[in-house]
């Protein structure tokens, strides 16, 4: 596929993990990427090893400014946006009431808003030419909770709604969303990238505490692999029926499947008192 002709991809959080493998994966199948990051220096290799066909722009998602220029930098250098990767985000351990109200806020501010905010900005071209993929990295998490991730899962469930509405609006228009839910894969989400609450409570330490250990404990022998899932999003969006979701991971599928199971046995085992809550039917 010449270079002038082949897809751009703008990928979000490409300093590490994820956001990286992939845009590494793009470059290699001789596709075009906007690398971003919010030091563009972390990323300059990836520029300098394929020449002509990466661009790396500074963007912090949190920052409109930078989200204006992004784009505009995309469309200066290759004309367009083909495909929207939303992957920079991070999580935050805290129980409920352990929750600090500035490290909740800039959580949303970075996984949602700043998503949103650059899911719109990146619209307007797509839906002029009728064609174009978003991409938005939420999480197993975006399906199923635990303790002392509550306000991360928060986020995610977030991105999936607001993903569903996406892909019915922009879908008679060409253009097609899938959300990417990963399980555990093996990035800096549950190292250098996670943040805590200083707070802690006694009350919540065999809970929300437990799992704050257990999931600091798993960083480095998480069982994705990130170069897979980067070429399992990759196939998925260019396949010829790209899927509104992509679950990552065996442990994504199993836990999915079976918290499809879950929510079908409770809603079938009230059943009654759900259809109870409407207008009787008239009599006949």
């Amino acid at each position: 596929m010449p270079e002038t002709t082949a897809p751009v991809w703008l990928i979000t959080g490409c300093s590490t993990g994820l956001g990286r493998a992939l845009a590494t994966a793009v470059l290699e199948r001789g596709l075009r990427a906007v690398v971003t990051a919010r030091d563009p220096g972390r990323v300059a290799d990836l520029v300098a090893a394929h020449p002509g066909r990466a661009v790396s722009v500074a963007l912090d998602v949190t920052d409109q400014q930078q989200i204006t220029a992004a784009v505009a930098e995309a469309h200066r250098g290759f004309g367009r946006i083909d495909v929207l990767v939303n992957n920079a985000g991070y999580g935050y351990l805290a129980a409920v009431e352990e929750g600090e109200d500035t490290e909740i806020r800039a959580l949303f501010e970075a996984n949602v808003f700043g998503l949103m905010a650059l899911t719109r900005a990146v619209l307007p071209g797509m839906r002029a030419r009728r064609s174009g993929h978003v991409v938005s990295v939420s999480s197993l998490g975006g399906l199923a909770a635990f303790g002392a991730t509550g306000y991360y899962h928060a986020t995610k469930f977030a991105v999936e709604g607001f993903s569903e509405s996406l892909a019915a609006e922009v879908g008679p228009l060409g253009i097609g969303v899938t959300i990417v839910e990963p399980a555990a894969f093996r990035t800096n989400w549950a190292g250098p990238s996670m943040r805590e609450s200083a707070i802690r409570i006694d009350d919540y330490a065999d809970t929300a505490g437990a799992r704050r250990t257990s999931t600091l404990a798993t960083y480095g022998k998480q069982p994705g692999d990130p170069a897979r899932a980067a070429a399992a999003v990759i196939d998925a969006v260019t396949s010829a029926e790209p899927p509104l979701r992509l679950l990552l991971g065996r442990a994504a599928y199993d836990i999915a499947t079976a918290r499809l199971d879950t929510l079908r046995t409770t809603f079938d085992d009230w059943r009654d008192v759900t259809l109870s809550a409407d207008f009787p039917k008239e009599a006949k």
